[in-house]
């Protein structure tokens, strides 16, 4: 009869059965009636409140009913710790039991209940059996010890059961061994720093002797430990790889891969010009390929292995070419896979088998398998130049068949191969042009116009092929934006006096029209290179490129010595460090190969610094050179001019005409390469004042007058990217000044699912030069639901451009996750400086100078201040009050500011007495750059109401 009886019922008042059938005195009805507990358990019910009656069942010499009461109490020790405790006295009986079984199971069954006060109890009994006579019983204590490490580590420590896990290593049983190992190493992995696992060739000589007779799992315990050892010398090390050699032919590919890692790291070591060492590298291919004919699961496990053995020691399997070879019913990830070892293993000898079979491939049916295949091909053009010819006639083929996506990937690939042969292949271009209209894909658009602006004076039409992509330029992705722009500029060097028109229109979609700050800063560069030195703009743009290396994805050097060192775990399949993917408390330690002795030097290309090597210290604001916003934005075009600080203020302000007669000049050619001096001038960005003066002068400042503590009015945080628009984070912020510093105060939200990390913020180029001062600080990871108030410091020594608005803010932040942009206004008054009280003779005089159509007329109602307090109001914003008066009752207050670029803008503030409590104000306001009248007058009007 089978268990199922045990799990249906329909009587009611089942607790209450159940309790008095485990009362009960006949030993089968006792059995049966813990059978149904167990099964209730199993099924979710509460059977807790049977926890008394279910531990008097303990004391019996039935097994099975034995195992049982354990398995239940394992279940219910931790909801129930008191009552826990009442099974203690029956585990320290049981640990004296004469039945090893019984002995093992007790001890398992405690290390299992992680309550703290059962675990005072253990450590006699476990003492017992950690010496115990049977090897069974002491291989289970074993374990025990790293899982009761696991609950109380001070109390293993002290108990000196460690020691005994060290001795247990020289064990005459292997399973003890094996397990004795397997506890230590989980204990050292929570403990890196601790040298549990001191191995000497001593320990390692009763490992390798364990190694023949244990179990596999055992066997991957001990291999695994072996690879952690490093051998005195390389007859040390060859001595090991010939005791571990037969595990290759082990069934369990897991104690195979665990064999090849130690033999992979201890070749290291062994000279190349040795019998032995070309013997292992016979020894190794065969089990590797066995691997391969497991089921797909274990298939893509060990290719993923293999990839990263291939790319340390191709030599091992270069003659099994034909192993890798896709079969039609391999599953996409196993073919993909096999696809990309097929290219590393590729080679002279070889060649013309593989672009057979990449051939056959580029005709499947999986859209994802042939575009992989036609990439493959190109990458053999590459890596071996003696297919190049016949790789490209390939290629060609593909195209003729017309199959939409096969033709675009045959042109991304054909690019690369212009790269790495130029003026070799260049007669498949007519081809390639008659494909252009079919082109959808971003990337395979931005390779045919690489193509085009590369080669457009040998395509005769190239001016009509780039116009055809500029009608839909705003639609384009920005690769293919970034690429068109470039080509077009490229034709405009070749051609100039055919493509003037194309190269303006280019570059005003490229600045003017849009918000991409990548594309206009790159067509800002071009169009200031074209119009200043059209010399330089051909060597820069026309410069000769190199050529592209064969391997582009291969795994960087340190890396792979790490991932060598990982072979059969979780790292290898990800092709990531542990510490990328495991989270949490546990230390990750960092493996490393050994150091290669002088005739074993790898044929990879030279060791390259850390992957995680720091870089200059200096606070790059979004450092990689691969995110969206590249570091063009933090490129000055030109040096600082400084000037008196009225003078020639309206040109700092005005828009510079970038092209202003540059691109006449590189047309006439009399004038080529000499751009005259009105062009030079007018490109070189002009930065006028001189610089904020720091906090602390101006606290001692005491003669202006100046250095009150209280800063200037601050405006309430408003949302700037809400979190529907940045993948779920909310970015609220307000900006502040206080003692000659200007700050930005952000509020970050995550309102996603996942951890924010790497954060890292950069802006556009702005009318008055506001840039980032230091990199945003978030100083731990920003957890879903979190908020984090930074105050990020800012300067005015940015790059400038003026803005439309004036005070228009483009800024671009960047996490984890992506780059997100957004624009926000800053108010003007936090550009306000601290010495901007000017002195009553320079006042009138400069009042008197400025031109009267500079003055604007505003009116701010219902002001709810005396002339006094808006006085006192309007210099805690440094807005300064240099003479008052009092006109046929109207008060007048004369006032002065000065903005950080060095403008300065005059103020007239007539006072009408209005009602008691609210009052009209006049504003007159003159200045050099009319255009800031406007934002002073809404700095005005925010500071006094508010």
């Amino acid at each position: 009869m089978t268990d199922s009886k045990y799990f249906t019922t329909t009587k009611k008042g089942e607790i209450f059965e159940l309790k008095a059938e485990l009362n009960s005195d006949k030993k089968e009805k006792k059995k049966e009636a813990v059978k149904k507990v167990i099964a209730s358990m199993t099924v979710g019910k509460d059977v807790s409140a049977l926890f008394p009656d279910v531990v008097n069942c303990m004391q019996t010499d039935n097994l099975e009913l034995k195992k049982l009461v354990y398995l239940y109490l394992m279940n219910y020790a931790k909801s129930q710790p008191d009552m826990a405790i009442m099974a203690v006295n029956t585990f320290v009986k049981d640990c004296e039991d004469p039945n090893p079984l019984i002995r093992a199971l007790a001890v398992r069954t405690m290390g299992c209940i992680r309550v703290d006060k059962i675990t005072e109890y253990l450590c006699e009994p476990l003492r017992k059996c950690l010496k115990d006579e049977d090897p069974y019983v002491r291989k289970t204590a074993a374990v025990c010890v790293a899982k009761l490490h696991d609950i109380n580590a001070q109390l293993v420590e002290d108990q000196g059961f460690l020691d005994t896990l060290k001795d247990l290593i020289s064990d005459s049983n292997p399973m003890v061994v094996a397990n004795a190992v397997a506890a230590l190493s989980e204990i050292a992995e929570s403990h890196p720093s601790s040298n549990l696992l001191d191995l000497n060739p001593q320990s390692i000589n009763k490992l390798l002797t364990a190694l023949n007779e244990c179990t596999e799992w055992g066997q991957i315990f001990i291999l695994d430990c072996l690879a952690n050892y490093m051998p005195k010398d390389d007859r040390e090390a060859q001595s090991i790889c010939e005791r571990v050699t037969p595990r290759l032919s082990h069934a369990n590919s897991a104690v195979v891969l665990s064999a090849v890692k130690v033999l992979m790291k201890f070749m290291e070591m062994l000279s190349k010009d040795l019998d032995y060492y070309a013997t292992l590298l016979k020894k190794l291919a065969p089990p590797l390929v066995t691997l391969l004919s497991a089921e797909p699961e274990l298939q893509y496990v060990a290719l993923r292995n293999i990839n990263l053995i291939v790319q340390k020691r191709p030599e091992i399997l270069k003659h099994e070419m034909k192993v890798f070879f896709v079969k039609y019913n391999d599953p996409i990830y196993v073919k993909l896979e096999k696809l990309d070892i097929m290219i590393r293993l590729a080679s002279q000898a070889n060649i013309a088998q593989v672009l057979a079979e990449l051939k056959e491939y580029a005709t499947e049916v999986d859209v994802d398998f042939v575009r992989k295949a036609v990439r493959a091909i190109g990458r053999c053009a590459i890596k071996v130049e003696q297919s190049a010819e016949r790789c490209v006639s390939t290629l060609l083929d593909l195209i003729q068949t017309k199959v939409n996506y096969v033709v675009q990937e045959a042109i991304v690939v054909i690019k690369d191969i212009f790269r790495k042969y130029p003026n070799k292949y260049e007669s498949v271009i007519a081809t390639l042009c008659e494909n252009l209209d079919s082109l959808d894909e971003p990337e395979a658009r931005a390779a045919m116009i690489w193509i085009v602006g590369e080669y457009a004076e040998r395509i005769d039409n190239a001016d009509e092929l780039l116009e055809s992509f500029l009608e839909g330029f705003h639609d384009e992705s920005t690769q293919v934006q970034l690429q068109l722009l470039t080509a077009i500029v490229k034709l405009f060097l070749k051609k100039p006096t055919e493509t003037q028109e194309l190269v303006q229109q280019v570059l005003s979609l490229a600045t003017q029209d849009s918000d991409n700050p990548d594309l206009r800063d790159r067509g800002y560069i071009y169009w200031r290179l074209l119009s200043t030195d059209p010399v330089a703009a051909k060597e820069v743009v026309l410069a000769e490129k190199p050529l592209i290396s064969e391997e582009t994805d291969l795994i960087e050097p340190t890396l792979l010595d790490e991932l060598i060192c990982y072979i059969g775990t979780l790292a290898s399949v990800y092709h990531k460090p542990p510490n990328a993917f495991v989270e949490g408390g546990r230390g990750v330690v960092h493996k490393s190969l050994p150091p290669r002795t002088a005739s074993s030097e790898s044929t990879e290309s030279p060791e390259t610094g850390p992957a995680g090597a720091p870089a200059g210290d200096q606070p790059d604001v979004i450092p990689a050179q691969g995110d969206l916003l590249g570091d063009l934005l933090n490129l000055d075009l030109g040096p600082p001019v400084s000037g008196p600080p009225l003078a020639a203020s309206s040109v700092q302000m005005g828009a510079v005409d970038l092209l202003g007669g540059g691109l006449d000049s590189l047309i006439g050619d009399s004038n080529f390469g000499a751009p005259s001096a009105s062009v030079a001038a007018a490109t070189a960005p002009t930065r006028l004042g001189a610089p904020i003066s720091s906090g602390l002068s101006d606290l001692f400042d005491l003669t202006s007058g100046v250095g009150t503590l209280s800063g200037s009015y601050v405006a309430p945080k408003a949302v700037w990217l809400p979190a529907m628009k940045a993948k779920g984070l909310e970015i609220s912020g307000t900006f502040t000044r206080q003692v000659g510093s200007i700050s930005m105060d952000l509020q970050l939200t995550n309102k996603a699912l996942q951890v924010m990390t790497d954060f890292a913020i950069q802006f556009n180029r702005n009318s008055f030069g506001l840039a980032p001062a230091a990199p945003l600080q978030v100083h731990a990871p920003l957890s879903p639901n979190q908020t984090v108030e930074i105050s990020l410091p800012l300067n005015t020594v940015g790059s400038v451009m003026k803005m439309e608005p004036l005070n228009n803010l483009q800024v671009a932040v960047k996490n984890n996750i992506d780059v997100f942009y957004f624009s926000t206004l800053y108010p003007l008054h936090v550009l306000f400086v601290e010495d901007g009280k000017m002195d009553r003779q320079m006042f009138l005089a400069t009042w008197k100078d400025i031109p009267n159509e500079n003055e604007a007329q505003f009116q701010i109602r219902d002001c709810p201040l005396n002339p006094e307090a808006a006085s006192n109001k309007l210099q805690s914003s440094n807005i300064f009050t240099v003479a008052k008066r009092n006109v046929e009752g109207q008060d007048m207050l004369y006032q002065s500011l000065k903005l950080t670029n060095g403008i300065w803008v005059l103020a007239e503030l007539r006072i009408q007495p209005g009602n008691p409590s609210f009052t009209d104000l006049e504003l007159s306001l003159k200045c050099r750059a009319p255009e800031v009248s406007q934002h002073v007058y809404q700095a005005y009007e925010t500071i006094l109401k508010n």
